[in-house]
């Protein structure tokens, strides 16, 4: 008899209310559900911005859990009286999972602007997951599947790029890293893509932060003080991890056919080539958390809220990958 898969609960913060993020919550959501019969989604949400989805409950497995607005809110237009009510649903989410109440959760775009109006030092979902989370260092990767075919890939892959640091100001970078950071920034991401993606070894590669990688010293000297320590003690530790790599030639097509996840040394070496072959495909997700976190890789689309052309494609992916990573990490430990 073929064992069924266990069930996956998931739960989704549904976002600033005046993007889209209510809307591709609604719609992915649904579509997900007719994908998988062995999971659950529960909406986080002002009751009115769910009505919809209330509306065409037709199962138990899509649930809204009614959270209010601070005041009313119209697609496109920002309030900051509504910060508080994002970060309630972020707080709700992260203890559901924290208490094993959800499995995984899933996090429309926000706008960080509102939140900071309100007075809270916010940067970003990662450095704010990390806080409640009490971990000290997380690491932010996105995550794309590249179809067979393209830039003559044998075979659909996963295109995964993680960054050591996230969002700093160009010119505070290079203080920002040490020996320490990049090891650890390693050792997380080889972690989660055993137990979260079930990848039993691992292939990294890791990129220099100076033009040619340091050009020996000649372009810079972070390469020998701190990159390359780093890989070589994480090669002792067993680690199958390579570099640094000149940012400019790291994704090669032949690499992508081989390596799990690539690192960057800080958000544009990374992201602007991910975004530039995944054209808004991408998942963001959370690495280093005792929870799992995805996101979408877009932000709150403000001139299109409201107006029922908001493409949900990438919170459909955000929710795949989220169901993926909780379902393995459910069958290693059983």
């Amino acid at each position: 008899m073929q064992q069924l898969a266990p069930l996956v609960k998931l739960v989704i913060t549904t976002g600033e209310p005046a993007g889209v993020g209510p809307e591709v919550s609604i719609a992915a959501a649904k579509q997900f559900l007719l994908e998988q019969a062995n999971a659950s989604i529960t909406l986080l949400g002002d009751k009115e911005l769910l009505r919809e989805a209330m509306q065409g409950l037709a199962s138990e497995r899509l649930q809204v859990e009614a959270i209010p607005l601070v005041a009313s809110s119209t697609p496109g237009k920002l309030s900051a009286q509504n910060g508080p009510y994002v970060i309630h649903l972020l707080d709700r989410a992260i203890d559901g999972c924290i208490a094993g109440q959800f499995d995984a959760m899933v996090t429309a775009p926000i706008q960080k602007s509102v939140i900071n109006q309100t007075g809270l030092t916010f940067t970003g979902h990662t450095e704010y997951l990390a806080q409640r989370c009490d971990v000290k260092h997380v690491v932010m990767m996105l995550s794309a599947n590249l179809a067979k075919g393209f830039l003559r890939l044998s075979s659909s892959r996963d295109l995964r790029v993680a960054l050591v640091t996230t969002h700093l100001p160009l010119q505070k970078v290079s203080a920002s890293l040490s020996q320490d950071l990049i090891l650890e920034t390693i050792q997380i991401v080889q972690q989660d893509l055993q137990l979260k993606m079930g990848i039993a070894k691992p292939i990294i590669r890791v990129s220099g932060l100076n033009p040619h990688a340091g050009e020996s010293g000649y372009l810079g000297r972070e390469e020998i003080k701190m990159i390359s320590p780093a890989i070589e003690t994480a090669k002792k530790m067993g680690i199958c991890v390579s570099g640094p790599y000149p940012g400019d030639t790291m994704f090669d097509p032949k690499a992508l056919e081989q390596v799990d996840a690539f690192i960057a040394m800080y958000h544009d070496q990374g992201l602007a080539p991910f975004k530039f072959v995944t054209f808004g495909g991408g998942v963001n997700i959370t690495l280093g958390l005792p929870i799992i976190r995805t996101s979408v890789d877009h932000g709150t689309a403000l001139d299109i809220a409201g107006k029922g052309v908001a493409d949900p494609g990438s919170m459909l992916e955000a929710i795949r990958a989220a169901y993926q990573m909780a379902l393995t990490k459910k069958q290693l430990v059983s």
